[in-house]
């Protein structure tokens, strides 16, 4: 019996049909929904926060000032933003007291525009980890690490982390104080942990990054957290407002919805990624890689399905100087980039398996990234028909897949 098949890729849909015995079942605790209504979520988590018996605004005072560490990478985060601040200003805080606080690597900041006028006198800050005036001395961990922040941060009555949860290849779990610490740190403590990469830990590993962040966040006082889990594509399946405490529930939704078990590794991975283009960057794309790798059979094939064209960051660039990715994997290594995931979990891929990628990107520029360029769902579906077992991933950059029972 043939099963039908479809991915989305960007907003298009692509339909693939496979024998059912050669199609490999991806179980999951829950799959991933839509919400049409990003705002409702987050004003109804602010109205219920996890562990308090109380709305939010009635944990804060009119005297608090407010900063709120922004993810720029959630989607519909202007519609997610205007009821938390809508909600501390129904708290009595005046918005010239609220600072919205985004990473040094900010992004397009098109969100600004989105807000009303009324929230006009809201301040908006891109951390500057270089500029010493704008970092303050928070605490000493058990470790004995100085911990320096922003000093927004350390000097707010009212801390808030909006931040998205997911799978992190650095500290096992995005989001919270994973968020907080080390990106709103210094210079000097930023640099440190840019060397402190590994691509063999699973996310529930113990983590010496995690335990520290953690701990940073505990110093901190009692920041509320305000997570965000998504759902397919662009849209939002849940947001979960508390303290620090809340921590452990946002990573058990997320990891309903994104950790999948197969039974035996796939002779070949299709994995699709849906959603705004321009929200698609190489990290993303290098992270579906991974997440397809880890359940390939050596020598599989992985095929990336993507409408996204992203500009390479430093560790892809270093891929186009080489031959081969092993050779990439050494460069990258001696080159020591600030951000060396992105380019060493596509060169790990490159060098595990056969990789195909349909994508905005030229030919010539797939190829260059150790790859065949694939242009219609003809050509998956051959690769499809010359397979054994087969395994789809939808929106594989949020997934964390093992093998086994």
């Amino acid at each position: 019996m043939t099963e039908s098949v479809s991915l989305i890729v960007g907003s298009d849909p692509w339909a693939f049909a496979v024998p059912a015995d050669r199609r490999l079942p991806l179980d999951r605790v829950t799959e991933p929904t839509r919400s049409s209504a990003p705002a409702t979520l987050m004003a109804d988590a602010l109205e219920r926060p996890f562990g308090l018996t109380v709305p939010l605004r009635r944990a804060v005072t009119p005297d608090d000032h407010a900063v709120i560490l922004v993810d720029e990478r959630l989607p519909h985060l202007a519609e997610i933003l205007v009821p938390l601040l809508e909600h501390l200003r129904l708290a009595g805080i005046d918005p010239a007291n609220i600072t919205l606080l985004v990473p040094p690597q900010s992004r397009d900041q098109r969100w600004v525009e989105e807000l009303p006028d009324e929230l006009g006198d809201v301040h908006i800050e891109v951390h500057a980890p270089d500029n010493r005036e704008k970092i303050a001395y928070l605490a000493t961990t058990k470790g004995e690490r100085r911990v320096y922040l922003n000093r927004k941060i350390v000097e707010a009555e009212l801390p808030i982390i909006l931040s998205g949860r997911g799978f992190d290849p650095r500290v096992g779990y995005s989001g919270g104080a994973a968020f907080l610490f080390p990106q709103f740190s210094d210079a000097e403590t930023l640099a440190a942990y840019a060397k402190e990469f590994s691509t063999a830990k699973r996310p529930e590993e113990p983590n010496a990054l995690r335990t520290e962040a953690k701990e940073i966040l505990k110093l901190l006082g009692a920041p509320f957290l305000v997570q965000v889990i998504e759902g397919p594509g662009d849209s939002i399946a849940e947001v979960l407002v508390g303290l620090p405490s809340a921590s452990s529930e946002g990573v058990r939704l997320m990891k309903e919805r994104w950790f999948g078990r197969v039974r035996r590794k796939a002779d070949l991975v299709i994995a699709a990624i849906s959603g705004t283009p321009e929200r698609i960057g190489f990290r993303e794309l290098a992270t579906a890689m991974a997440a397809a790798g880890r359940v390939l059979e050596p020598n599989g094939r992985i095929v990336l399905l993507t409408a996204a064209a992203p500009p390479l960051d430093d560790s892809g660039d270093l891929l186009l100087k080489v031959d081969e990715p092993a050779a990439a994997l050494k460069r990258i290594a001696k080159a020591k980039p600030d951000d060396a995931m992105p380019g060493t979990f596509w060169a790990y891929a490159a060098k595990k398996a056969r990789l195909f990628v349909a994508s905005g990107w030229p030919d010539e520029l797939v190829e260059e990234l150790f790859a065949t360029p694939v242009r219609n769902a003809a050509e998956v579906q051959r690769l499809i028909d010359a397979a054994g077992g087969v395994l789809f991933l939808q929106d594989a950059h949020k997934m964390s897949i093992e093998v086994g029972a």
